[in-house]
């Protein structure tokens, strides 16, 4: 079988239509880390939960994010340029939960302070102060790509990740197994 480079020609062979529900609960099977991105705004403090979010480079450092094209907060972020994010821990199921939610005040009672691009959720587990660089349409989503100017991370901690739909925390797999002496 040969590889095609050509991307442009590529014609799907034997392709079905996939529902967006279906490659939902397939892609489901990948967990995923979740984060807050927070802006600042003339009207304050905006943020949303996500979970489409990725390393890109390391030089220069860059991530990726993905917001819906239906999202009514992105585009504040977006015509900021600037956005925090927090990696959140894995008690914060309630506050991804509640940055997910439209129509209400996303931080009235989340312990939140300033970091250089936006707010930083207090107990997070790592922040990542970025500067968007380029956006890119894809399908009902835009991929947003923003350089890293500066980031931290507690000490300890565990994240919060999301997997088939659910919530969860990463354990490490060290830490999953009973420890054996002298092994």
């Amino acid at each position: 079988m040969t590889l095609r480079r050509d991307r442009t020609s590529i014609t799907p062979m034997g392709s079905r239509r996939i529902e967006p529900t279906e490659f939902r609960n397939v892609l489901g099977h990948l967990p995923t880390g979740v984060v807050v991105l927070a802006g600042t705004t003339t009207r304050g403090p905006v943020g949303m939960a996500a979970n489409s979010i990725t390393s890109v480079s390391l030089d220069p450092p860059l991530i990726a994010v993905c917001a819906a094209r239906t999202s009514s907060t992105w585009p504040l972020i977006q015509r900021e340029q600037r956005f925090c994010v927090s990696v959140l821990a894995s008690h914060h199921e309630q506050v991804s939960r509640k940055f997910a939610r439209s129509g209400t005040d996303r931080f009235a009672g989340v312990r939140w302070h300033h970091r250089a691009t936006g707010p930083a959720l207090d107990d997070a587990i790592a922040w990542l102060d970025c500067e968007l660089v380029a956006e890119h349409d894809a399908g009902d989503h835009t991929i947003a790509v923003a350089r890293v100017v500066d980031l931290a991370s507690a000490q300890d901690g565990r994240a919060l990740v999301f997997f088939r739909g659910q919530y969860g925390r990463f354990v490490p797999a060290d830490l999953d197994q009973p420890r054996r002496e002298n092994a």
